[in-house]
């Protein structure tokens, strides 16, 4: 009798479904949380115990390869730039879209629940200080042993930079060191590849504890809200980020057959995180250089959040509608640059689109307090944005490495083909 073989991305959807039917079936039963959460925990901690090692033994090596400080100066302005214009794109198509379809208008706030958002408030204070001056200030370490404690990945990619330009230049005597960082690199890949067979009891567990909480029913008075918020995200994929794949010559549904098990479970851990490794690997086999893959996509995870600043401007024109606020053009546009501003670098903020709502909201007029009606339904939201982030920044490789001359289309065209035949 043949062994049926699941894939990665099939366990996963399974994970997904069983999930959503345990926490569905023991509905406000806390004994779900009790032994689930455990599992999700332990999950996403072995995911971020290899985020910082790979990121920077990748990158010294990447730069070191590279050697030309100009160079890397040049790919550094190349990518935020392009990261400011799409992120920028993404703001004003969602406030299009909620301004066409209004999503809060006609909603009786009495039929809502709320939920608490207090502990996301003194993070939101922060983030109100939080400058755009500060967001690239912070990214140069006092104490990189600090920056790698904490996971702050702005100033590891800074300083991961730096040492792999010193390596560089010293020639010969730096040689040992590329060896054990490449060495580190290649071991932190093995073992993510074993961490990556846990993901679907992971995400199991992660879906079981928010379906439990929660409950499906809590989706159906903002029903309008998820069904604009997903219509956007599929939108700004297709239209947006379709049209710039073609312009750099690839497809955007050839980037999502290859990146099919990592959007998977970026959707259903709503964690950008747990992709991070992979994406890194796999855009290098895709045809771009290891310097650029390494660089490009830890730093779009703190400045091309395309899904979170998408959403970030559904939800605030969303709770404006719901208190009957009528915003004036200026007023959106003031919106626009407020949430360019405060939503850059902080990435590692955990619920870090709600932190920026209730750091921006105010701003403009709109009741912070509003967060509170759709603070249920958040992580079911989270998961489509941090989808669509996984995705924007894995395209921004492309487009960089495009930009840079240096993107090889006929490896790409190879492990498309090779993917495929392993369907």
């Amino acid at each position: 009798m043949k062994k049926i073989k699941l894939s990665l991305a099939l366990q996963i959807l399974v994970g997904l479904i069983l999930g959503i039917i345990v926490g569905g079936l023991f509905y406000g039963n806390p004994a779900v949380e009790w032994y689930l959460k455990p599992i999700g925990d332990i999950f996403i901690r072995l995911i971020k115990m290899i985020v910082v090692p790979i990121v920077f033994s990748s990158l010294v090596v990447g730069i070191a390869g590279t050697g030309d400080i100009k160079q890397v100066g040049r790919l550094g302005g190349k990518t935020l730039l392009y990261f400011e214009v799409v992120t920028t794109i993404a703001i004003v198509i969602g406030l299009l879209i909620a301004n066409v379809v209004h999503p809060g208008t006609g909603i009786n706030m009495q039929s809502l629940t709320t939920s608490s958002i207090d502990s996301y408030v003194n993070t939101a204070e922060t983030v109100s200080h939080h400058s755009f001056a500060d967001t690239f200030i912070n990214i140069v370490p006092t104490n990189i042993f600090e920056s790698l404690a904490k996971g702050d990945m702005l100033s590891v990619i800074f300083f991961s930079v730096m040492f792999g330009l010193g390596i560089a230049a010293i020639g010969e005597k730096g040689k040992p060191v590329i060896k054990i960082a490449q060495g580190t690199a290649d071991a932190m890949f093995w073992v993510t590849n074993q961490i990556m067979k846990t993901a679907p009891f992971g995400v199991f567990a992660l879906i079981g504890v928010t379906v439990s909480k929660f409950g499906l029913s809590s989706l159906i008075p903002l029903g309008k809200l998820v069904i604009t918020t997903y219509g956007s995200m599929i939108i700004f994929i297709l239209v947006v980020l379709g049209l710039i794949a073609k312009l750099v010559g690839t497809s955007i549904f050839s980037i999502m057959k290859i990146l099919k098990n990592e959007l998977i479970l970026a959707y259903s851990t709503a964690s950008s995180e747990t992709v991070l490794p992979k994406i890194m690997e796999k855009m290098e086999k895709f045809g771009c250089p290891k310097a650029i893959a390494t660089f490009v996509v830890p730093t779009g995870y703190s400045f091309n959040l395309d899904g979170s600043t998408l959403y970030q401007a559904i939800a605030a024109l969303f709770i404006a509608q719901l208190y009957g606020i009528n915003l004036s053009i200026s007023a959106q546009i003031n919106l626009v640059i407020v949430l360019m501003l405060t939503s850059k670098g902080i990435a590692g903020v955990p619920g870090v689109s709600f932190v920026v709502l209730l750091a921006t909201l105010g701003s403009v007029g709109i009741p912070v307090e509003g967060l509170a009606f759709i603070a249920g339904i958040d992580r079911i939201l989270d998961m489509a944005r941090t989808a669509v982030n996984v995705l924007g920044n894995s395209l921004a490789v492309v487009v960089i490495s495009k930009w840079e001359g240096k993107y090889n289309s006929i490896k790409a065209k190879e492990y498309l083909e090779s993917i495929e035949k392993a369907a």
